[in-house]
């Protein structure tokens, strides 16, 4: 009781605080929207002013701050609008990026808006407009004003995918456990995405009935595209046939050149070789592009549907949302955001289950608990490597030993089946029964 009345009274300060920081926050809001990083028509959702008519009937709301995050949502959404067709759905996401992507991958009749900031007007705002009958959050979106508003109107909250960084872990511990603990007593569920992430919660106090295994979500690859994506990805292969290929997917800025040196030197020994290079930022494109075009070196934009026909060439792709397609365009896939200090890694499920032979960093996150268990399974699934001449050495064995390649292949494949196989049905089975049959009988008490 005394935890509970010290994390009550913390969570009022941080109320307070909020409150008055909501001028500033717009206006921070107003300069994001002038640098291009909130939606000029739309950034208004995130003071909690709607811009979609709210439908009738119970709603949920399914909240994934980014790209990442959204996808590993998605299988999720689209089982509830199947399996649950009475049920109004409502997706938020934060970031441009992962709206960019997202509204193209949601099942019809899926409403999409920005999420609010939290701050007691917006989220108030927000909740007494959409009424959601239950909220569901993605990975590590802790947000105090959320959560308790949240629960004082009775919604059940729901963490899927739950993890917290060694960092925000020690945040926690450290300098506000009576508000954590707080918070997290009032979700109905909590699924943590390993083992580790599930001791953390516990750790901080979430009541161990609610926490329960179902796997990492970001194991959950679904390949669906469209003929216009079947078109472009198959006119490309034909392009890449017969020629020396690796593909650097979710490169961030510093790790290119590391990429572009091991891309000069391998070319010297296969001058067919096309590189392909996915910025995770589309700023970083274009310093590419220009790089590249000062050494007078081969460069085609994906943008620009430049064909591949120069010998040596880099081909950059500065689209949205076509990665986990691409990946069957290329046998060996380097997963970026993985190679110096503070970065944090990338999901490699998508890469393994298009069967490529995966390399990654040493700097990857809580994406370990993924790279340990594969390897576990078989060491040839995934391969770390450190910097340019370990990455140039690695890749200069798989482009001549074909019969490695192969195996790499393959238990980079076998390795993703094993480890994703029923998870979207355990993590549904968790929240059809702990959430969703709970809104049933709510609406069938409402009719009677």
């Amino acid at each position: 009781m005394v935890a509970a009345a010290k994390g009550l009274m913390i969570y009022k300060v941080y109320r307070e605080l909020t409150r008055g920081l909501s001028p500033l926050l717009q206006l921070h809001l107003r300069w994001r929207v002038f640098r291009g990083r909130e939606h000029p028509a739309r950034w208004h959702e995130r003071i909690g002013r709607p811009s979609l008519p709210r439908p009738p009937g119970p709603l949920v709301w399914f909240h994934a701050v980014s790209l990442g995050e959204g996808m590993a949502a998605i299988p999720v959404v689209r089982q509830c609008a199947r399996r649950r067709p009475g049920l109004n759905i409502l997706m938020t996401t934060t970031t441009m990026s992962a709206f960019k992507v997202l509204e193209n991958d949601l099942p019809s009749g899926v409403l999409h808006q920005f999420c609010p900031v939290d701050t007691p007007a917006a989220i108030d705002a927000f909740l007494c407009y959409w009424k959601p009958s239950a909220v569901i959050l993605l990975e590590s979106e802790l947000w105090p004003n959320l959560i308790m508003v949240s629960s004082t109107k009775g919604i059940p909250l729901t963490l899927l995918n739950a993890r917290m960084s060694v960092k925000s872990f020690k945040f926690w511990s450290a300098w506000a456990l009576p508000l954590i603990s707080l918070m997290l007593s009032k979700f109905a569920l909590i699924v943590p995405l390993s083992t580790t992430q599930a001791i953390r919660f516990q750790l901080l106090q979430a009541p161990p009935s609610i926490i329960n295994f179902a796997g990492d979500l970001k194991y959950v690859v679904e390949h669906d595209m469209s003929k216009r994506n079947i078109a472009s990805t198959e006119d490309l292969k034909e392009q890449l046939s017969d020629r020396h290929v690796w593909m650097a997917a979710s490169v961030h800025r510093g790790e290119e050149q590391v990429i572009l040196a091991v891309h000069r030197l391998l070319v010297r020994r296969y001058p067919d070789l096309v590189t392909i290079i996915v910025p995770r930022h589309l700023q970083l494109a274009h310093h590419i592009v220009e790089e590249l075009q000062k050494e007078g070196l081969h460069v085609a934009l994906r943008s620009r549907k430049q064909k591949i026909t120069a010998r040596g060439l880099v081909y950059v792709v500065d689209t949205l949302g076509e990665l986990r397609h691409l990946y069957s365009l290329t046998p060996i896939a380097l997963v970026g955001g993985s190679f110096c200090p503070g970065f944090a890694g990338h999901n490699i499920s998508e890469a393994t289950a298009a069967g490529c032979a995966v390399l990654t960093g040493f700097h990857v996150g809580h994406f370990s608990h993924m790279i340990n268990e594969m390897q576990r399974l078989d060491p040839l699934s995934v391969v770390q490597v450190s910097g340019k001449e370990e990455l140039q050495e690695a890749l200069f064995q798989l482009f001549s030993d074909r019969k490695m390649l192969k195996a790499r292949r393959m238990a980079s494949k076998q390795t993703f089946h094993t480890l994703s196989s029923g998870i979207l049905a355990k993590v549904w089975n968790l929240l059809d029964t702990h959430v969703l049959d709970r809104i049933s009988i709510i609406e069938k008490n409402k009719i009677k």
